[in-house]
């Protein structure tokens, strides 16, 4: 399916779309933009992750628009002259796969699960007007490409002579989220399941008890380096950390919610509890920890 959006501008020239070197062949495009696509970041609100192989680029995540791609494939070319073969799409939020159309020109496996690519189709073509919309037209045309290879369990492959390993969050943040573990480098890539320097980000289509598992699962990995959807890189703690947090949170809303609390009584009872410890370690507590609540308490329903 082809979507187009007009646009007299689709530039992301004032934004520095730099690599930030992580590991050997390891590197990071980090937005400078957290929240919503804006006209001013263009839609620019997430990171993208790749990989140099002896064969080509393993690239993960490819942002919320075709120039957006575009820009992430000439960070690419400023480190090395192989070509993407391979996409991996964490997830079906569009800021990390609509730009999957910067890479149609050469044969790229685009790699996502089968749940991830049921969401994509649903809500897609919507996602496109959204962005065009709230960006004024900054976003420029992007025309919807869909993953090739689905994945319906957990995998392990190589690409271009390094292993990886896929592993599912069954639903913490959306529906389909994977990770890429580089078991070698003890390096994840996580998408929007994990989190650095910004509160967990749960939605209401995901599953908070099975995001809390997975953050204990991937910390039992004990990765060296860990590579998230927003934010700077961060280390295991954050991952001990979010768990913590969505745990604590989560049993006093349930709490709250069977005693028949209010959800603006389970809010100021959670904030009095969890404040002192938790508003330190998060650039955003403030603004989430009411969304958290109340979120959690509609999914006790």
């Amino acid at each position: 399916m082809i979507l187009m959006i007009n646009s007299a501008s689709a530039a992301n020239a004032g934004f520095d779309f730099s690599v930030t070197p992580i590991a050997e062949n390891v590197y990071s495009i980090v937005s400078p933009s957290v929240g919503l696509p804006t006209p001013e970041n263009k839609g620019w609100n997430s990171n993208s992750h790749f990989v140099v192989t002896e064969k080509g680029v393993l690239l993960i995540d490819t942002g919320s628009s075709e120039s957006i791609g575009n820009e992430i494939k000439k960070a690419i070319k400023s480190v090395t002259d192989k070509p993407v073969r391979w996409v991996i799409n964490s997830h079906s939020h569009a800021d990390h796969w609509l730009g999957n159309a910067a890479f149609t020109d050469i044969s790229t496996e685009i790699i996502a699960s089968n749940k991830a690519l049921t969401t994509m189709k649903q809500h897609g073509p919507g996602a496109v007007k959204f962005y065009s919309r709230v960006t004024k037209g900054t976003i420029g045309s992007t025309q919807l490409v869909y993953p090739t290879l689905l994945l319906t369990k957990e995998h392990k492959r190589n690409f271009g002579g390094l292993n990886i390993e896929f592993i599912f969050s069954n639903d913490g943040h959306s529906p389909g989220d994977i990770l890429m573990w580089l078991p070698k480098q003890k390096i994840i890539f996580g998408g929007d399941v994990l989190s650095s320097d910004w509160m967990p980000i749960i939605t209401g289509h995901g599953n908070v008890l099975n995001l809390i598992d997975t953050l204990h699962t991937i910390a039992k990995l004990n990765p060296t380096i860990v590579l998230t959807g927003h934010g700077k890189a961060t280390t295991v703690k954050s991952l001990i950390r979010d768990a913590d947090l969505l745990s604590n949170v989560w049993q006093q809303v349930k709490l709250g919610y069977e005693k028949d609390k209010k959800p603006n009584e389970i809010l100021l009872g959670v904030i009095a509890k969890v404040r002192q410890k938790y508003r330190p370690l998060y650039k955003d507590f403030d603004s989430e920890i009411e969304r958290h609540v109340k979120l959690m308490y509609k999914l006790q329903q």
